[in-house]
C-alpha cells in the first residue's frame, strides 16, 4: 500500500486530466508537472509546481529533456522500507513521488497519417514519458502508475474511501497496464522503422485482449476464449449479443463465416452456415424472400445452422425464421423492436447485431504445430469483363447473374467446392470433398430435379473430365470455375459439344 503525497502529471491525452488533477489537489496531494500540462491545470486554478523548477534543471533540447533527472528517477525507484535508499534519498535532497500520471507521445497516431513522414514520427518517440512509467511500475509496491485516462475515476475514489491510501491490488493492476503500453508502444516503433519485406512483418507481433470466455472450445473437453485485436472494433469482435446462452467456439466461427459472406451481397441476402460451410444461399429484393430461397436449398442440413442476414430484420422475417425449425444463432446489423420480441420467445437463440463498420485490409492467420500461417485475407475477386468465355454459347443476362452469385459462394466455402445455383439462390452444395467430382455428386444429390437449368461454380480448375460429364449430365447449363487445369483443352470440347456455357475467371478460392 501507499499513502499518495506527491504525484508528477505530465500527460499528452489530457482527457479527464483537470477534473483528476482537481481531485487530488482537495485531498492535499502535492501536484508535479511540466509543459502544457503544467499551463492546463494553473489555467484550472489547480496549484503546481513546475517540473523545472523540482529539479533545479531547465528543460531543453525543445522539450525533448524535461523528467531525465534523479530527483525525478531517485523520488519514484527508491524502495520505502530499504533504510539505504532513504538516506541516499536524504543525502542528496530528492523527495519521493508516489504516483505518476503520464500517457504517451501519440506515436501510433502519426504514423497512421498519410504522407507521415521519418522525421515527423521520431519526434513522437517519447523517451521520459515511457521512462517515468517504467520506474514508478517497476517500484509498484510503493508507487502508482497511472496512464489509462478510464481509470482516473476508481483511483480518486480508492484514494477518497482510505484517506490517500492505495491498495496493493490496484498498485499492482497499474502497474500490468503500465507494461502493456509500453510493449505495444515499442513494438510499433520497431515496425515502423524496419520497414515491410513484400508485405508482410519480418517479426510479427500479434496484440490481442480476452473479450470473453467461451461454453467451450470446438469440443465440450477444451477449453475456449474469443480474443479480439488490441483497441480495435473490427469483424465479429464488434458484435453484440441481444440475447441467448452464451456464445461457444463453432458459433463464433459459424457466425463469422455467415457474416462474411451475407455481406459480398448489396441487395437482401441470407446464408444460412452449417459445420462452416453454406448450406444456402440467396439473395432477393426483400429478406424474407432471400431466407425462404435460403433455407429452401438444404433444409435437413439448414436445421441447428447459423442464421446470416445483411439487412435490418423485421417481423414477418423473424416470424419466418421461428416457424422453419431450430437455430442457434442469428446475425443482423439491426432488428426490428418486433422482431427482437418474437426472438425473445425461444430464451436460448443466440440474437446477434453488427454493428456498421469501416472495412479495411485483413490478414488471414492459421496456426500450425510450432507455427503460423499469415496470409492476405481473400477478398479479391475477379472482374466480369476480364473473363474468358470458352465456349460459342455466351451467357444471358440470367445465366450471368447466376453464375456470378454462385462464385462469390463458391469463394466462402471449403475446397472442393461446388456451387448450384439458379437466378440468385443456391439449389445444391458439395464442399471439402478430396476430389471434385464426389462435390459435383454431393451438389446434384441435393439440388435433385432442381439441378435441371441451373449453373455451376467451382472454387478451382476441373482435375478431370468427370466432373464436367456428370454435371451436364444432371441438366447443368453453364459453368464457371478458374481454369488452368491440363485437361481444360478436353473440358472445354465437352462443353461445346454440349452446347452449354463455360466462363474461366483466372482466378482461384481455395479455402482449406
Amino acid at each position: 500500500m501507499v499513502r499518495v503525497k506527491k504525484a508528477l502529471i505530465s500527460v499528452s491525452d489530457k482527457t479527464g486530466i483537470t477534473e483528476f488533477a482537481k481531485g487530488l489537489h482537495r485531498l492535499g496531494i502535492e501536484i508535479l508537472s511540466t509543459g502544457g500540462t503544467a499551463s492546463l491545470l494553473k489555467e484550472s486554478g489547480i496549484p503546481v509546481v513546475e517540473v523545472s523548477s523540482y529539479t533545479g534543471f531547465p528543460e531543453m533540447l525543445d522539450g525533448r529533456v524535461k523528467t531525465l533527472h534523479p530527483k525525478i528517477h531517485g523520488g519514484l525507484l527508491a524502495l520505502r522500507d530499504n533504510p539505504k535508499h532513504l538516506k541516499s534519498l536524504k543525502d542528496h535532497a530528492i523527495g519521493l513521488i508516489d504516483m505518476v500520471v503520464v500517457n504517451l507521445y501519440p506515436f501510433e497516431k502519426t504514423i497512421e497519417k498519410p504522407g507521415v513522414t521519418q522525421e515527423e514520427a521520431i519526434e513522437n518517440i517519447d523517451i521520459g514519458g515511457p521512462s517515468m512509467l517504467r520506474s514508478a511500475a517497476k517500484n509498484f509496491r510503493f508507487v502508482a502508475a497511472v496512464t489509462n485516462p478510464a481509470r482516473y475515476k476508481e483511483i480518486l475514489e480508492e484514494l477518497q474511501r482510505n484517506a490517500c491510501i492505495l491498495s496493493d491490488a490496484l498498485l499492482k493492476s497499474l502497474a500490468v497496464d503500465v507494461f502493456k503500453l509500453t510493449s505495444r508502444y515499442d513494438s510499433l516503433i520497431y515496425e515502423f522503422l524496419k520497414g515491410k519485406t513484400s508485405g508482410f512483418p519480418l517479426v510479427l507481433r500479434l496484440e490481442l485482449e480476452k473479450l470473453q470466455d467461451l461454453r467451450y472450445g470446438e469440443n465440450p473437453h477444451q477449453r475456449g476464449a474469443f480474443y479480439r485485436e488490441f483497441n480495435k472494433l473490427t469483424g465479429l469482435s464488434a458484435a453484440r449479443q441481444l440475447q441467448g446462452k452464451e456464445l461457444s467456439f463453432n458459433n463464433i466461427l459459424d457466425l463469422d463465416s455467415a457474416w462474411s459472406l451475407a455481406n459480398e451481397f448489396s441487395q437482401p441476402a441470407c446464408v444460412i452456415v452449417k459445420h462452416n460451410n453454406p448450406c444456402g444461399v440467396a439473395a432477393a429484393k426483400t429478406l424474407l424472400r432471400a431466407f425462404k430461397d435460403a433455407w429452401a436449398c438444404d433444409k435437413l442440413s439448414a436445421f441447428g445452422g447459423i442464421i446470416g442476414l445483411n439487412k435490418k430484420v423485421n417481423v414477418t422475417t423473424a416470424r419466418a425464421v421461428l416457424k422453419s425449425g431450430f437455430i442457434e444463432c442469428i446475425i443482423a446489423p439491426d432488428y426490428d423492436k418486433g422482431a427482437l420480441k418474437l426472438f425473445r420467445q425461444k430464451k436460448n437463440i443466440r440474437v446477434m447485431e453488427m454493428p456498421d463498420l469501416a472495412k479495411g485490409p485483413e490478414w488471414d492467420l492459421k496456426k500450425v504445430t510450432g507455427g503460423l500461417l499469415l496470409q492476405d485475407k481473400d477478398t479479391q475477386d475477379f472482374l466480369p469483363e476480364e473473363a474468358k468465355i470458352a465456349t460459342e454459347h455466351k451467357p444471358t443476362q440470367k445465366q450471368w447473374e447466376a453464375l456470378l452469385f454462385a462464385w462469390k459462394v463458391a469463394k466462402h466455402t471449403k475446397s472442393n467446392a461446388i456451387i448450384l445455383a439458379k437466378g440468385t439462390k443456391t439449389v445444391g452444395i458439395g464442399v471439402g470433398q478430396m476430389s471434385r467430382v464426389d462435390s459435383v455428386y454431393i451438389a446434384i444429390k441435393k439440388a435433385g430435379s432442381k439441378t435441371k437449368g441451373s449453373v455451376l461454380a467451382s472454387d478451382a480448375f476441373f482435375p478431370k473430365e468427370d466432373a464436367v460429364q456428370t454435371a451436364i449430365k444432371a441438366g447443368v447449363k453453364a459453368i464457371i470455375h478458374p481454369g488452368g487445369s491440363i485437361a481444360d483443352e478436353e473440358i472445354i470440347k465437352i462443353a461445346k459439344k454440349a452446347r452449354i456455357v463455360m466462363v474461366l475467371t483466372g482466378m482461384r478460392h481455395f479455402r482449406h
